[in-house]
């Protein structure tokens, strides 16, 4: 068999399976226009390693929520917009703007949007009222945009396995600090930072039923934001806890110093990529039948791992050698 003939891992890995959505590890919230237009910047000179979320609820000033949504929907549609990974997160469905919101940006913005996030969800019956207007408001011929979906209360996190299987919905992001402030002062402030938020039962459960529900789905679990903006090891350490320990695969982040550490504790390991290059290399030229690799026995179950590890170090920024990426990739990866 010729190497132009080698099925690669996407073609027989995942035949009676979804695979997770190909979305960046790091989502940057922003907003003011000011800060937006710096993500979107930044966005430009780093490459799609990151997504820019321009945030309708937390940033629109009160009385001007339309004006405000009107700006996020130009950004998206801009040339600042350059990679098409910009989402809007509107205002959750107990604020009379969220509605408003879907009518400013999905006539203008709608095709261009990577992503809708819907915050405060408190059910699955949510969802569905988010979709079905989203439906009778985008221009014909469109796709509904992706819906992300945060987890940030009691009620939901009760429902969150009906959420995760919810059509449209391709992310579940955890809300830390609104589910620590939904228990009504049971759970101490501190819980809102590390390293309770990893230790508190209440808030370890959260975590984990958000990461399995997500990955039962076969879609992508968002960590909580890190709230220290100055020394980059903090943040990379709740990055690769959230990580290591729930199987996060994507994490918020609120300053630019915090996209590169959040990166960082994403990647795989150089020996876990070496590992995965030459495992799937044999795989591919044994017809991906079972191998042997340094004594151990190798088989689909540990090839879809190890596919897993290389498309997380392309995620994440990781240069992959031309040979790899054309033959496990393609050739116009």
């Amino acid at each position: 068999m010729t190497r132009s003939q080698l099925l690669r891992p996407a073609q027989v890995l995942f035949e009676h399976e979804r695979e997770l959505p190909d979305i960046p590890a790091v989502d940057h919230y922003a907003g003011s226009e000011k800060f937006m237009r710096r993500a979107l910047a930044l966005q430009v000179d780093m490459g799609p390693m990151f997504d820019v979320t321009l945030d309708c609820e937390d940033g629109a000033p009160a009385g001007n929520e339309k004006a405000h949504a009107k700006m996020c929907a130009e950004l998206v549609v801009s040339s600042e917009n350059r990679h098409g990974r910009v989402g809007v997160r509107i205002h959750d469905l107990t604020h009379p703007h969220w509605l408003r919101d879907l009518e400013t940006i999905l006539p203008i913005a709608a095709s261009r949007l990577a992503y809708l996030t819907v915050p405060k969800v408190r059910s699955a019956r949510d969802v569905r009222i988010v979709r079905e207007a989203m439906r009778s408001l985008l221009p014909p011929g469109t796709r509904p945009p992706p819906l992300h979906v945060l987890i940030e209360t009691p009620e939901a996190l009760a429902e969150v396995t009906r959420i995760a299987r919810e059509p449209g919905v391709e992310c579940l992001d955890f809300g830390l600090m609104d589910f620590v402030s939904s228990h009504r002062g049971a759970i101490a402030a501190e819980a809102m930072r590390s390293p309770t938020q990893f230790e508190h039962p209440l808030i370890r459960r959260a975590k984990a039923e958000i990461s399995a529900a997500a990955h039962a789905a076969a879609i992508v679990p968002a960590h909580n934001v890190c709230t220290e903006l100055e020394d980059t090891s903090l943040v990379y350490a709740d990055a690769h806890r959230a990580r290591t320990e729930f199987a996060f695969l994507r994490m918020w982040s609120i300053h630019p110093n915090q996209i590169r550490p959040i990166l960082e504790a994403m990647q795989p390991s150089a020996a876990e990529i070496e590992d995965a290059v030459r495992i799937l290399g044999s795989a591919q030229d044994a017809a991906w039948g079972p191998i042997r690799d340094r004594g151990r026995l190798h088989d689909r179950a540990s090839y879809r791992y190890y596919w897993s590890v290389l498309q997380r170090a392309r995620r994440t920024g990781i240069a992959l050698a031309n040979d790899v990426l054309h033959r496990f990739f393609g050739p116009d990866s």
